[in-house]
């Protein structure tokens, strides 16, 4: 079992910047991957970046690409999201995840930035990033 636990979110104009984090406890070292994705009440989730463990190869949506930074820190167990140049639509809660199955990874990082395919094994239960205009 994996547990994840996000830092606290926060509120920044647009083009603002903030960095999330994700400490991680159990069996870490069985993950496969690590990622994060973003849902609103009423919406689907959509991945938005995600990071192999093991070779550290990482990937974007779209909507986020050449903005958001994934990043681990394996003596940390920690993984983060560095997001700038921050737009109101990215106003949403986001949610740190896990998963010890390569494939399950590979069908996660192919579908980032598509909505509802996100799906990990293991999830945390999110924090909110306000962005306002």
């Amino acid at each position: 079992q994996v547990r994840l636990v996000e830092s606290v979110g926060g509120s920044v104009q647009a083009g603002g910047s903030l960095r999330l984090s994700c400490v991680a406890s159990g069996y870490t070292y069985r993950s496969a991957c690590m990622g994060w994705f973003r849902q609103s009440p009423g919406k689907e989730r959509e991945g938005v970046a995600a990071i192999y463990t093991g070779g550290g190869s990482t990937y974007y949506s779209d909507s986020v690409k050449g903005r958001f930074t994934i990043s681990k820190d394996s003596a940390k167990n920690t993984l983060y999201l560095q997001m700038n140049s921050l737009k109101p639509e990215d106003t949403t809660m986001y949610y740190c995840a896990a998963d010890d199955e390569v494939i399950k990874c590979m069908t996660v990082i192919q579908a980032l930035g598509v909505a509802g395919v996100s799906r990990y094994n293991y999830e945390g239960k999110g924090t909110q990033v306000t962005v306002s205009s």
